[in-house]
């Protein structure tokens, strides 16, 4: 149960870099900010690993949701081999990207309608039963689940601390309002409204939901009565609750694909234009799309789909906890970039800030240091130390790549 805690916590930093990175990207929107920021504001070769990490980051996250995909089909189609549905899946979401930045964006309205309303109905469905006992036989089921079992911290501190590394994996994505400022009208507006609601969609989709199912469920018999959501809806009297379900974390994982290629694409083009990556990453097809770092990406999307058809039982645990690794970085990032943003504008020029982050420098301060304490806590479980062992290797071998390429010679236009 002490898991809400987990996910409220980490949601009060990940709003703060959000705000954070809204107070700069409001004042220069541009398509790519992460790299073009990291340029402007630490220096070249911050722009330049910072770039590359983030597109390594939603190739690695990509992979992992295509692996859900195939699992998921498995439920319907046991026969099927994990790799197949991964593969159908990475092709639908490159062809999608590729069409116009629109398919993309109604795609994922619809993905994310079906989350929303399922999340929605969940809760509305389980406060029912909490409170009034309905599907329940009339007796309400009350919330005295969360401290039963143990306690609220059956596993102390340390499993709280454990849980962080997964928490984090679930946000992100959060920073990809950053990548699409470029291409967003009216940004001062649109980018502003869109992250005051963050903390909001915390409270309600992570911690409302948690609240909800540990009410219902004992929280150490969740991992072997089966779905909560799917229990949930079957005390309804909803026959199907299994297939729906397992469609809608499909969608789940299809929209954080579509994301993902999204992010890539946009992340090459920029890195292109800063003169950091080839300059056919910089072209844009007809439809105003970057098709060449599309395709680039998707390329290495397919290793993914190797994997799936070579390790596909730990495939999930080792990509996430290199994508959460990669997504620290950049949140960082985020947050030195503020800094530097900031201390760079006079009095006067502070003042007239159209969207501050709150709590400067206090809130960077305390951001950093809990992005910095999960990164310890990586050390301690096998699976998520992988990550820190690739972790090096990726920052060598980019930084090499630098200087290899001769891109330290270069001047951004």
């Amino acid at each position: 149960p002490s898991l809400m805690l987990g996910y409220f916590f980490a949601g009060i930093i990940m709003f703060y870099i959000m705000r954070a990175l809204g107070e700069v990207a409001v004042a220069h929107p541009v398509s790519g900010s992460f790299s073009a920021y990291a340029s402007i504001y630490i220096g070249p070769l911050s722009g330049y690993i910072t770039g590359w990490t983030y597109w390594f980051m939603w190739i690695v996250t990509c992979m992992a949701e295509i692996t859900a995909v195939g699992v998921y089909v498995q439920f319907w189609l046991p026969e099927v081999p994990q790799w197949t549905p991964a593969l159908l899946a990475l092709v639908c979401m490159v062809a999608t990207n590729l069409i116009a930045v629109k398919a993309f964006g109604e795609l994922e309205f619809w993905f994310a309608l079906i989350k929303v309303i399922t999340i929605l109905a969940m809760i509305i469905a389980g406060t029912a039963m909490i409170v009034f006992g309905i599907g329940n036989g009339g007796v309400a089921i009350g919330i005295s689940n969360l401290w039963t079992h143990g306690g609220f911290f059956p596993n102390g501190l340390e499993g709280l601390g454990l849980s962080l590394v997964m928490v984090l994996f679930a946000y992100l994505g959060i920073e990809l309002i950053g990548v699409t400022a470029g291409e967003a009208k009216n940004p001062e507006k649109t980018l502003p409204a869109a992250i005051d609601k963050v903390f909001w969609r915390i409270l309600i989709f992570y911690v409302g939901a948690l609240f909800v199912i540990m009410s219902l469920y004992p929280w150490d018999q969740i991992g072997s009565i089966g779905s909560p959501f799917v229990l949930t809806f079957e005390k309804l009297g909803v026959r199907a609750a299994a297939g729906i379900i397992n469609f809608v974390v499909m969608t789940a994982a299809l929209s954080s694909c579509n994301s993902g290629v999204f992010s890539t694409g946009r992340m090459l083009y920029n890195l292109s234009l800063q003169k950091k990556a080839p300059a056919a990453f910089g072209k844009l097809s007809k439809t105003k799309v970057p098709m060449n770092g599309i395709l680039f990406s998707a390329i290495f999307l397919l290793i993914g789909v190797v994997l799936n058809y070579i390790v596909p039982a730990k495939v999930f645990v080792y990509v996430t906890s290199v994508a959460t690794f990669g997504a620290i970085w950049i949140w960082v990032i985020i947050l030195l970039v503020q800094m530097s943003f900031r201390s760079r504008l006079s009095p006067a020029e502070r003042e007239q800030i159209k969207y501050k982050l709150p709590h400067y420098p206090f809130a960077n301060y305390i951001s950093m240091a809990f992005l910095l304490a999960v990164v310890g806590i990586m050390f301690m479980d096998a699976d998520t130390r992988v990550a820190l062992y690739i972790a090096p290797i990726w920052f060598g071998g980019v930084i090499a790549s630098y200087y290899a390429f001769g891109y330290n010679k270069q001047i951004a236009e």
